[in-house]
């Protein structure tokens, strides 16, 4: 969007539309590998940049990615900071809340993310499959992304024990500890 305005000689687009989506798109990833602290650092300059427009619904938004990614790590807390904002929010926005809480439904995307988040959705309601995480597991190992990863494998891990199938178990906890770089 940004190279488009630039070449069909618009005016090119505000500086902290770039610096908020680099900011966010950098959170994502660092989250999702695992390293927390250049998440929060990525998170908090997305903040501060759509904090600069006053447009409570753009920070709503940020939040709800937060929100999402977390999901995708089967980490749910009901998205305090959304929920500060949510009066300011709008309609998609509150769509998207209400999908995160299980409220509402979402049509299905593609990308490895978003279908992370619905399994993680699924997953906080109750409705995962063995089947289900199985996807999960292989949707996070396949784009690298360790929090998630473990967060999944562990959910095997409780089904495994819960069945008593030693064999699994064994297996699952030997890729965990793989994962976390314990072997």
């Amino acid at each position: 969007m940004i190279f488009l305005s630039a070449c069909g000689g618009g005016p090119p687009a505000p500086a902290w539309q770039a610096n908020a989506k680099f900011s966010l798109d950098a959170y994502q990833q660092a989250y999702l590998r695992g390293d927390s602290r250049v998440a929060d650092i990525e998170f908090e300059r997305a903040k501060a940049e759509l904090r600069s427009t006053g447009n409570a619904s753009l920070v709503a938004r940020a939040e709800l990615v937060r929100c999402a990614v977390r999901a995708a790590s089967l980490e749910f807390d009901n998205c305090p900071a959304f929920e500060k904002l949510r009066a300011d929010a709008g309609a998609e926005e509150l769509a998207y809340a209400d999908f995160l809480a299980g409220r509402a439904a979402r049509a299905a995307a593609d990308d490895p993310l978003s279908r992370l988040v619905n399994l993680g959705v699924q997953f906080n309601a109750g409705k995962a499959s063995p089947d289900s995480i199985a996807a999960a597991v292989e949707i996070s190992s396949g784009q690298g992304w360790r929090r998630p990863l473990l967060a999944w494998l562990g959910a095997q891990e409780k089904r495994a024990e819960a069945a008593g199938d030693r064999e699994a178990l064994q297996r699952i906890r030997r890729r965990i500890a793989l994962v976390a770089g314990e072997s």
